[in-house]
């Protein structure tokens, strides 16, 4: 029985949707994916002669193109939202880990657009000041 106080401990089990958008976002990215769709796009123009360019065939393609555009973006923002969580957390853990790393900066992602900026401007004024120094390893920048 998986521990309930570690949230780790019970990585196997995921919710039907996201199992579901994993493997779309997976399949919609292979070659064979944009093949096929155009295939059938292929298809759908070479029957237009068959149908005499009508209204309906027309709306068959104009439908089927809405409703799955409509349904990926639900799918690939699912994905990203979880790509992005787990990579946060990635972090997070190197960071709790790393000696001399601030710890503060964990929940970064958390703060409004004003805070991060005032953030990275801080870490861009170092990073200058570092790549200032006689000893700085970085080729070509100055």
């Amino acid at each position: 029985m998986p521990d309930q106080s570690d949230p780790i401990s019970d990585l196997g089990n995921s919710s039907f949707f996201t199992r579901l958008s994993q493997n779309v976002a997976r399949y919609a990215g292979k070659p064979g994916t944009f093949f096929a769709a155009l295939g059938i796009i292929v298809a759908w123009a070479l029957s237009g002669p068959l149908f005499g360019f009508n209204d309906t065939w027309q709306l068959v393609i104009n439908t089927s193109t809405t409703i799955v555009t409509f349904l990926m973006v639900f799918v690939i923002q699912n994905s990203q939202n979880r790509d992005t969580a787990a990579m946060q957390i990635k972090l997070d853990e190197l960071l709790s880990k790393i000696e001399g790393a601030r710890e503060e900066l964990m929940d970064l992602e958390e703060l409004d657009e004003e805070k991060l900026a005032t953030i990275r401007d801080d870490y861009e004024r170092r990073a200058k000041r570092a790549r200032s120094r006689p000893d700085c390893s970085v080729p070509g920048v100055t």
